[in-house]
């Protein structure tokens, strides 16, 4: 797995200044990191420009073709089948209910201990627990499958781990599919194996596609904001307190920790067309990083960007889920688990800080969020 980067941020921002755009070669080949604010949104805005196909060149290789690397009328019809599960009615008509549930479990099993690791005890599989739930998979063993997970979006770190696990993820998911098809529910792995696109029925290798895409994001996109905001809390004394007289503004938390330390760092275009940036040349078909996390820190759009501040003017122009028709499908389940799991955390926990002399850190380039946070409380 990736070893620790605690603080990519100064890089972006000299890389701002004097090279917004800048040619590299990678396990991928040449591709094009690049870095300020609105060359990153016009990038994400311009589908016929920039397209999503270039993340078949990446996660692609390891997941399958996937929504993310479909464009137009065949995105959509893709998109549809899936979007009626993580809607705002269907977040409201039973999702909520799974959240609240798989997140007061994980509490239960340390409230009365007065301390805890908040990231191994509890963000780090309680996304999971919830997509699990709402796909249908009866997993076992959550902490095993998450590391598939992380293996599997980790590829260009280390190849040999993300193809085992697909493999494996695809061995397990295999069955449980079969099932489905003959038995369904009321799920969404019943939904996949019954949905017709076109008239014709989902391949096998359709469905797990979109397997292998959903429980990676599930588990690691809100692991990772959930920690986060967590960590943003504890080491912002003004934040914790004014959330605390206030529980209306977890929402503006949750918000300027997508903002301030964005869950997913980047996202990958493949280019249509040559495109200059800033005197960066990008041959057609080249493939651009845009560094989300780069973007959502550039001075030039944001006040004091390395700041973590809950009353910014322009709070909502943050990029980590995205924009255009390839903005995250999960984006809403993804705040309410973090809206939920803050709020738990505060009613259950009194007193709840940092442990004294905890390491607690946010690591990670393409992927961050904090390692570990150990933390005391008053227990009940």
């Amino acid at each position: 797995m990736m070893s620790p980067v605690p603080d990519p941020y100064p890089v972006y921002h000299r890389l701002r200044r004097e090279q917004p755009a800048m040619a590299m070669r990678g396990i991928l080949g040449p591709t094009y990191l690049v870095t300020r604010y609105d060359d990153v949104l016009a990038g994400l805005k311009d589908g016929k420009t920039f397209s999503a196909r270039g993340n078949a060149r990446g996660i692609g290789l390891v997941m399958g073709r996937t929504i993310l690397e479909m464009e137009g009328h065949e995105h959509l019809r893709h998109r549809k089948i899936v979007t009626p599960f993580f809607s705002l009615r269907a977040l409201r008509d039973g999702v909520e209910s799974i959240v609240v549930e798989k997140v007061n479990g994980l509490i239960d099993e340390f409230a009365r201990d007065g301390r805890a690791d908040l990231v191994s005890q509890f963000t780090f599989t309680f996304p999971l627990r919830v997509m699990a739930d709402i796909i249908g998979i009866p997993i076992k063993d959550f902490e095993q499958f998450h590391r598939w997970a992380i293996d599997l979006i980790s590829i260009s770190d280390d190849p040999k781990r993300g193809f085992d696990a697909a493999t494996l993820i695809v061995d397990y998911l295999k069955p449980i599919m079969a099932e489905r098809r003959t038995a369904p529910r009321h799920d969404l792995l019943s939904a996949l194996a019954h949905a017709e696109v076109e008239g014709e029925r989902l391949s096998d290798e359709e469905i797990l596609s979109f397997l292998r895409l959903l429980l990676p994001a599930g588990a690691e996109t809100t692991y990772r904001l959930s920690g986060s905001t967590i960590f943003a809390l504890l080491t912002h004394p003004h934040a914790y307190e004014e959330v605390r007289a206030d529980r209306s503004r977890v929402d503006a938390v949750i918000e300027e920790t997508l903002r301030w330390e964005s869950p997913v760092q980047y996202t990958s275009r493949e280019t249509t067309v040559r495109v200059d940036f800033d005197g960066c040349e990008v041959p057609e078909g080249g493939l651009c990083m845009f560094a989300v996390g780069s973007a959502n820190r550039d001075e030039r759009h944001w006040d004091r960007p390395d700041d973590f501040i809950l009353g910014r003017r322009n709070l909502g122009d943050h990029l980590a889920f995205g924009f255009g028709e390839h903005f995250c499908a999960g984006a809403f389940l993804g705040r309410l688990e973090a809206r939920v799991a803050v709020n738990a955390l505060l009613d259950r926990l009194p007193n709840l800080r940092l442990a004294p002399g905890a390491a607690a850190r946010m690591v990670g380039l393409a992927f961050r969020s904090p390692d570990r946070l150990p933390v005391l409380f008053d227990p009940k």
